[in-house]
């Protein structure tokens, strides 16, 4: 049985990449900061073989036990601080200097490949419009990256370079997801599904003009894994993106599809200008205020070419989400009318 480290276990996209895991047959080790999320990580996960282990980004205590006899590290786990009040120095260095421990660890190990989840926010172009793909670095020194969006760049950065100098027989792949929604495991770290739990909310009671290429968390644990398998993933970057929608359509959808239980979706509009003038007040606003108007989209050609990957429809991932946010539908006793 072939052994896989996933760093962040108690996080969304992690929390998906364990279970999919264990249905497959892998023996599982997931790392926590405190062991005394263990119980939670385990109730999300599934049945399967499962170790919880503690190692903490900033530490180097505990990343060379928490490889050792793994055949594969999906490094999964990252500061998170997209509303904004997070700073730089909060994000960036546990970012990049969590990912080379990790990676340290890795090749003294002798592990046979680590996939590194990274961002859409590491090639992102200074046109705000079209398609980017695996080919575009962004530009660190872009006045419109947030410390959240510097951070995924220069751990992808500080992870190809620490590679082209020391890793030896350990292969790394990169996953580059865009904005992830779905269903939730557990009711713990989300990430950006606080962006439909907000709409649920009727938070903001308007929409201003956002968009986000979407990743199922479903297929992007899948991609996780079909980048850690497959030859021709080596050495390689891969976007996990499919549709883009406008705020204004993700609410659309919401309400096309869980009527009154939708009730508090937004569904006027707001100009931009009223935006960024609330921005300078609103730490959650002036973190996006960067993509207001933006249409860029991010193209997973190459993850579909080359893995098979195959992203779900938007609306799917949108209704599969809040539903997991929104408390379950009483069911109606057998016979009763209605």
């Amino acid at each position: 049985m072939e052994g896989v480290l996933v760093t962040g276990g108690t996080g969304f996209v992690a929390g998906w990449c364990v279970a999919d895991l264990l249905d497959r047959g892998y023996a599982v080790r997931t790392t926590v900061r405190d062991l005394r999320q263990e119980a939670g990580v385990r109730a999300a996960a599934g049945d399967g073989h499962l170790e919880v282990v503690r190692a903490d980004l900033t530490r180097d205590d505990g990343w060379d036990a928490a490889v050792d006899g793994c055949t594969y590290v999906l490094h999964v786990a990252s500061p998170l601080g997209m509303d904004g009040r997070a700073g730089e120095d909060a994000l960036v260095g546990p970012a990049r200097d969590g990912a080379l421990r990790v990676l340290g660890a890795a090749t003294r190990a002798g592990v046979k490949r680590v996939v590194l989840t990274s961002s859409t926010a590491a090639t992102t172009p200074r046109d705000p419009h079209g398609v980017s793909d695996e080919t575009v670095w962004t530009d660190p020194a872009d006045p419109n990256l947030n410390p959240y969006r510097r951070s995924k760049l220069l751990a992808e950065r500080a992870a190809w370079d620490f590679m082209a100098d020391h890793g030896g027989g350990t292969e790394l792949t990169t996953v580059l997801p865009a904005a992830v929604f779905g269903p939730l495991r557990s009711r713990g770290n989300a990430g950006s599904v606080d962006v439909i739990a907000r709409l649920l909310a009727g938070r903001p009671p308007v929409l201003p003009r956002f968009g986000f290429s979407i990743v199922d968390v479903r297929d992007l644990a899948d991609l996780h894994i079909r980048a850690m398998t497959d030859p021709a993933a080596a050495g390689e970057r891969f976007i996990g993106a499919g549709e883009f929608q406008w705020l204004a359509q993700m609410a659309e959808t919401l309400r096309a599809h869980l009527g009154d239980r939708a009730r508090k979706v937004p569904s006027r509009g707001v100009p931009d200008g009223l935006v960024r003038t609330l921005a300078r007040v609103v730490p959650p606003l002036r973190a996006l205020t960067p993509l207001l108007g933006r249409d860029l989209t991010f193209s997973s050609a190459k993850a579909q070419r080359l893995l098979g990957f195959t992203p779900r429809p938007a609306a799917t991932t949108i209704v599969d989400c809040a539903e997991t946010l929104l408390p379950a539908e009483p069911r109606k006793a057998v016979g009763s009318p209605g």
